[in-house]
């Protein structure tokens, strides 16, 4: 059921006309005890999926905000075995999909297929790993595919359209459509450009298209999700998180919408 459950829930909601909000939080920002509240939090303020970051050391892909929530979190002690033991134990109690956002190494050491395993008993619908390019993504995406988790791919704004074509093809679960050149954090607004190039993988993509990086306002998430299946946004929610400010994150999601946006911006 665990890629199942994400599918299901991006056919719900294009049957129903909406767009995905996906929402990032940094898995033990504030303790893993206080995970469990966190992400019921974030469901009740109307998430559709939950992308929960990994912390790891040399995040290359992720900005200030996110960096320091990663450090807080191995302040804590927190790993990657203690992450999906504290999934499995809450996972009954989460009733939205749950994606993990992690950099390789953390999985290198703890082993591809002991991961898959323990992701599944964790209820994990799908995974993100934004360090491993395609060409090398099989040692990952084949132990995950034994338990029916989506490895999630990633389109750039400087993928070519041959590179689109090779990530399109056999994709799972949505396709991360990076917003922005560089790393994770909130930008003033984005280039006309941008929607373009979302609307034209949107038609070219045979599973769901999420745009995230950057996304940090309510005005934002709406207009960059009317062009694509759905928003990830990261930064803004971790500030927000780290706040217990449940209001202002309820205020982000488009009326729109009713859904939960992708947070690793």
């Amino acid at each position: 059921m665990s890629r199942m459950k994400m599918e299901q829930t991006f056919e719900s909601l294009g049957n129903e006309g909406k767009k995905a909000f996906i929402a990032y939080i940094m898995a033990g920002d504030g303790g893993l005890s206080n995970l469990k509240h966190q992400m019921l939090s974030l469901e009740a303020a109307g998430a559709s999926v939950i992308e929960l970051g990994i912390p790891f050391s040399d995040p290359v892909a992720d900005g200030p905000v996110i960096q320091a929530a990663g450090r807080r979190a191995l302040a804590e002690g927190v790993t990657l075995r203690g992450i999906l033991a504290e999934l499995a134990r809450i996972k009954d109690e989460i009733s939205i999909p749950v994606v993990l956002m992690t950099y390789a190494n953390p999985v290198l050491r703890l082993g591809a297929a002991p991961f898959a395993e323990l992701a599944s008993k964790a209820g994990v619908s799908g995974v993100i790993m934004p360090d491993v390019p395609l060409e090398e993504a099989e040692e990952f995406s084949g132990p995950l595919t034994a338990y029916d988790i989506a490895m999630i791919r990633f389109i750039t704004l400087s993928s070519s359209k041959a590179r689109i074509r090779e990530v399109m093809e056999g994709a799972e679960g949505f396709i991360y459509a990076v917003t922005v050149r560089g790393t994770t954090g909130a930008r003033d607004g984005f280039d006309e450009s941008l929607y373009d190039h979302l609307e034209s993988i949107s038609k070219m993509s045979d599973v769901p298209v999420c745009a995230g990086f950057g996304i940090s306002t309510h005005d934002q998430a709406e207009e960059v999700g009317s062009h694509c299946d759905g928003v990830i946004v990261g930064s803004r929610i971790v500030e927000l998180m780290q706040e217990n400010d449940i209001d202002g994150i309820k205020a982000l999601i488009p009326e729109s919408t009713d859904v939960a946006i992708n947070a690793s911006n």
